[in-house]
Parts: structure tokens; C-alpha cells; sequence
């Protein structure tokens, strides 16, 4: 045991003799300790607002780096290389004037890059190498007059790009400075100097992307190709161009201080004919489709594609096999097939064809309505009730036509109008009085008389000045509907002078 308290006593003397502060230069730094000044939680690293003019020591094991609101005027190549984690990373409102090349190797991890509020004037075609994976990138607030056609080369899987607020006076919208659309959602060209773009390239861009599209804020022409354009996309409720609707300017006279708004002052495009708008830009199909059913979309290019992809209106991006839920497919030939329409696939579906024999990226829209199928109505019900009512109706007819009358129906029949004296509603005819003469031409009690002979001849007047002349009937009050033989009609004191006028009626 006494060999090991020699060392001991040993490490103690070393200990006394170089002091508390000389250890501390002599023993490493532990891997975990957290720069001084900055707060570290769990994974979120953060050395914001410290004036730091060069990045300091950070431990290894941050997924989000937050260097926001300093100085730093440099990026040294291969810096993030220990940052293995590194998902997010924040250089806003800092003084960085150029990135150069290898600044971002071994970064394909990165997911979110704020490079915003700089003072970088060029991005140059290798500044973005090693950002393979990156989604969003935020550029907005600096000096930036010039991207190199391929910039953005090698940023696949980028959905958001923000460039408002520069300066940059053109932007190519054909090959977007080798942005990929297919994943792309959001372009922020707002607040720029924009005084020419293309219409035909803003036409061929996917409808996903025109939605995210912001060209507000920029000194763009008063071109009847382009006014046309926007206006369709303002009636189809882009969000880019309904948000921001009166931030659409225009120079009317290619001067600063004549800009107008473009969805406002319509009288300055009074003279633009629709046929210049004509071809601008493709239709979208419209398609109907029933719940149920299969529905098969063909994605015609102008010229064979390498490359076809689809985006489903949920924004999924479909590639073969097809989508992750199994409902659509994409197969060898580039078309698209849904086995079974759902509600789900209504909507927008973009065809995307890329390809070296095409002069730009192609795109085509489907827009897909989807209808629930009528119920249809029971025929088997309807044709039974059918056949039901004529069976009834042919029995009756036969019934009527040949079965005999009852007989104690029908002499029930003739007592019960004998004796029943049948109401009769008040009317004028009754309420009047009619004046009648009953005259004979032979006494009733003479027997050499025929039966024949003994008819009654009534003589009508016209009633009262009430009633323009016409003859009204007085019926006496014991008159039997069942036994209209017996009439008598009775007559006033005043209707023989008036005989001959009104003609007569026998009873």
C-alpha cells in the first residue's frame, strides 16, 4: 500500500503548486459547458444580442443556433461541421456581406437557415453548397442586386424561399436560379425592384406555387399581358394577390411617381383587348368524377419528359409507386390512376414534366370535382304499385259493366227520393216574385176531353225593375223533385196583360 501513497502525495504538491487558475488551463473544457453569456436548453443553443464579431466555442450537441443581433462579418469554411444535430440555425441582423465558398459543408441536416437583415449584395453559385436538405431559407432585408442563374442549385427539398425587401431588379422565373418546383411553395419577391418580368414564365409556374407567389411592392409595367394574368389569378382567389391586393402597383409612364394600383385603376388598361391574353397561359381541365369510381389522368407534354411527378391537392408530392396512403398511383408511363375516387382527391392535381428536350419545366393542372352518385329509385316498387292500380282499375270496369244492379238497392233507391225532400240553398230566383198565369183551354172536369188535352200553358212576365227584363220563375213552395210532373205554377194579378210578350210554356 505504500507505493500508492508516493503518487498521491505527489499529485497534491503539483496541485499546490500551479494553483486553481493554472488547472484550468492545463484540464480541457468539458464537452457540455455552455458558453459564457449564452443560454443553452437542452438542445436550443442561444448567443443572441452579445456583439460577437466571431463565433466562440459551442458544444457539439445543439439542434437550433441562435447568433441573431450581432456583428459577425464572416463565415469560416467547414465552422458547422461538428454540428451534427444542427437542424436550425439563426445569422438575422448581423453584418455578413459575402458567405463564400464552404461555409455550409456539412450542413445537410440543416432544415431552417435565417440569413435575413445582412448586408449581402451577391449570392454567388457555390455560397449554398452542402444545403442538400434544407426547407426554408430566409434572405428578406438585405442588399442583394445579383443572383447567379444557379444559385439555388442543389436546394431540392426547398418549400420556402424569402427575397423581399432587396434590391434586385429581375428574376428568372423559367429555371427560378435552379430552384426545383416540385417542392417549392413559397416565393417571396415582394418589395424588390422588379420592373420587368416574364409573363409567360410566370404563366408556366405550377398552381401550388402561383398561390405562394408575392410580387407586391415592385414598379412592374403597365403591360396588358400581365394585367390580364394577375386579374385571372385575383378572380381565382390566389392568396398571394387576395392578401395583398392593393399593394399591386404598376408605372403608368415608366416614371416612379406615376404608379397606380393595378385591381383599382382599371381605366389605365381600358385599351388592352382580351385576345392579347389569349395563350397566356394554359386552362386548367376540368374534370368530374363519382365517388367510387376510377378516374385515370395522362400528363401530356410537349415533348417527351425524363422526369414526371405529380402533387396531389393535399400538397403531397407522388412519385412511384404513388401516394403514402395507397389511394393513387403513379405509374411507368408518368399518368396518374385513382382506383377508387374518395372526397379526399377533389381539387387540384399538377403535373410536373421535366426534361432536356423541353424548353422549360412543364407544368399541367387537372382540377377534379367530386360528386357523391344520385340513389337511385326503387324500380321494383314503382312497377308493383303499377301493376296494382291497373289490376284495381280493370276490376272496377268489369264490375260496372256486367255485374246485374240489386234490386233491393234500387227500390231502396226510388222510396228514399219519394220520400226525402231534397234542401235547396236560398236563391234570388226564390227570393223574387214571378208572375205567371196558368190558363186551361178546356175544364179539367170534362169528360169528352183526352188526357192529352190537359196541359197547362204558363205565361212568364218579366219580374221587377231590378232585373233588366228577364223572366224569373216563381216555384211554389210544395214542389217535390221526386214527382216534377205535378208542377204548378203559380201567377200573379198582373201577368195576363203581358202573355203575348214573353212567350209561353207548357207543362
Amino acid at each position: 500500500m505504500a507505493w500508492l501513497v508516493v503518487p498521491g502525495i505527489l499529485l497534491c504538491m503539483v496541485g499546490a503548486g500551479l494553483g486553481t487558475s493554472d488547472l484550468e488551463d492545463v484540464l480541457p473544457p468539458a464537452p457540455h459547458n455552455c458558453p459564457n453569456k449564452c443560454i443553452c436548453a437542452a438542445d436550443v443553443l442561444s448567443c443572441a444580442g452579445h456583439g460577437l464579431e466571431d463565433v466562440p466555442v459551442l458544444p457539439a450537441t445543439a439542434a437550433e443556433l441562435d447568433l441573431s443581433h450581432n456583428a459577425l462579418k464572416r463565415l469560416h469554411p467547414g465552422w458547422l461541421a461538428p454540428f451534427s444535430r444542427l437542424r436550425a440555425l439563426h445569422l438575422g441582423y448581423n453584418r455578413l456581406d459575402v458567405l463564400g465558398h464552404g461555409v455550409f459543408t456539412n450542413a445537410s441536416g440543416l432544415r431552417t437557415l435565417d440569413l435575413s437583415s445582412n448586408m449581402l449584395r451577391i449570392l454567388r453559385s457555390h455560397d449554398l453548397d452542402g444545403l442538400g436538405g434544407l426547407e426554408r431559407l430566409l434572405l428578406f432585408n438585405n442588399r442583394l442586386v445579383h443572383l447567379d442563374l444557379d444559385a439555388f442549385q442543389g436546394l431540392r427539398t426547398l418549400s420556402h424561399l424569402y427575397l423581399g425587401y432587396n434590391e434586385l431588379a429581375s428574376f428568372s422565373f423559367h429555371h427560378l436560379h435552379g430552384l426545383g418546383t416540385t417542392h417549392l411553395r413559397t416565393l417571396d419577391l415582394s418589395s424588390n425592384w422588379l420592373g420587368h418580368v416574364s409573363v409567360s414564365g410566370l404563366a408556366a409556374l405550377p398552381a401550388f406555387l402561383k398561390n405562394g407567389l408575392y410580387l407586391h411592392n415592385n414598379p412592374l409595367p403597365c403591360d396588358c399581358r400581365l394585367y390580364h394574368l394577375l386579374q385571372r389569378w385575383h378572380r381565382r382567389g390566389l392568396s398571394a394577390l387576395r392578401d395583398f391586393a392593393r399593394e399591386y402597383t404598376c408605372l403608368a409612364f415608366e416614371v416612379s411617381a406615376s404608379r397606380v394600383r393595378f385591381f383599382e385603376h382599371s381605366r389605365v388598361f381600358r385599351n388592352c383587348s382580351a385576345t392579347a391574353a389569349r395563350g397566356v397561359e394554359l386552362p386548367e381541365q376540368q374534370l368530374d368524377a363519382q365517388v367510387g369510381q376510377s378516374l385515370r389522368l395522362f400528363c401530356n407534354a410537349s415533348g417527351p419528359a425524363a422526369r414526371v411527378a405529380w402533387v396531389s391537392p393535399r400538397n403531397e408530392l407522388l412519385v412511384p409507386p404513388g401516394s403514402q396512403d395507397g389511394s393513387i398511383a403513379v405509374l411507368a408511363d408518368g399518368s396518374l390512376a385513382v382506383r377508387r375516387v374518395q372526397e379526399q382527391h377533389a381539387g387540384i392535381f399538377v403535373c410536373l414534366a421535366t426534361g432536356p428536350r423541353l424548353h422549360h419545366n412543364q407544368t399541367l393542372e387537372f382540377n377534379v370535382s367530386v360528386h357523391k352518385p344520385r340513389p337511385e329509385p326503387e324500380a321494383f316498387n314503382t312497377g308493383f304499385t303499377t301493376l296494382l292500380g291497373c289490376i284495381v282499375g280493370l276490376v272496377l270496369v268489369l264490375v260496372y259493366l256486367f255485374a246485374p244492379p240489386c234490386r233491393g238497392c234500387c227500390h231502396c233507391c226510388r222510396r228514399a227520393c219519394r220520400n226525402r225532400c231534397w234542401p235547396r240553398a236560398p236563391s234570388p230566383l226564390q227570393e223574387l216574385s214571378a208572375q205567371s198565369s196558368v190558363l186551361s183551354t178546356t175544364p179539367p172536369d170534362a169528360p169528352s176531353r183526352k188526357a192529352s188535352v190537359h196541359k197547362h200553358v204558363v205565361f212568364l212576365e218579366p219580374a221587377k225593375k231590378g232585373l233588366n227584363g228577364r223572366v224569373q220563375l216563381a216555384v211554389a213552395e210544395d214542389f217535390d223533385l221526386c214527382n216534377p210532373v205535378g208542377l204548378q205554377l203559380k201567377a200573379g194579378s198582373e201577368s195576363a196583360s203581358s202573355t203575348g210578350s214573353e212567350g209561353l210554356v207548357m207543362t
